[in-house]
């Protein structure tokens, strides 16, 4: 996926997951703790000696069905709108590798969720090969058709 820019930071995908880590423990945000594939986006903020990473979401998927992690953003200035271009980066990824569910727990974004296509859905149609925590609620965004059923969606 080609590179993308906002507000003076660079968004691309991240080598290594795992290098969006360092932002999640800084926040207190649980990391993914399965065996999935994991696919991150990170907004990097130019600095004297290279760049800082000041956002970042992941991606785990099991098949055709994927759930985000994040986004985690640091940066003081607009933040919401910060996570609002890393939700389209990893969306566009994630579907242009297969995905065709994406489900996200709420965190306080249900304004972003909702502009990106997401809807309320229950928790029980998630996978259990994806590690979401239960409880918090849970949104899902498909692919193609904005009319779909929760009757296949947990099938990756």
């Amino acid at each position: 996926m080609a590179a993308r820019a906002w507000e003076g930071l660079a968004l691309r995908p991240l080598e290594e997951a795992t290098a969006g880590r360092s932002l999640f423990d800084f926040a207190a945000f649980p990391w993914p703790t399965t065996d999935n594939s994991l696919v991150a986006w990170g907004a990097f903020a130019p600095t004297a000696t290279g760049e800082t990473l000041m956002g970042a979401v992941i991606a785990e998927s099991a098949g055709r069905v994927g759930l985000l992690h994040g986004p985690v953003v640091v940066a003081e200035r607009e933040a919401l709108e910060l996570a609002a271009h890393l939700i389209d980066a990893i969306i566009d990824h994630a579907t242009a590798a297969g995905v065709e569910t994406l489900f996200a727990q709420p965190q306080g974004l249900d304004r972003l969720w909702v502009r990106h296509g997401f809807i309320p859905v229950p928790e029980g149609v998630l996978p259990t090969s994806l590690s979401a925590r239960s409880g918090d609620g849970l949104y899902a965004r498909r692919g193609g058709s904005a009319v779909w059923s929760l009757r296949d969606v947990g099938q990756g």
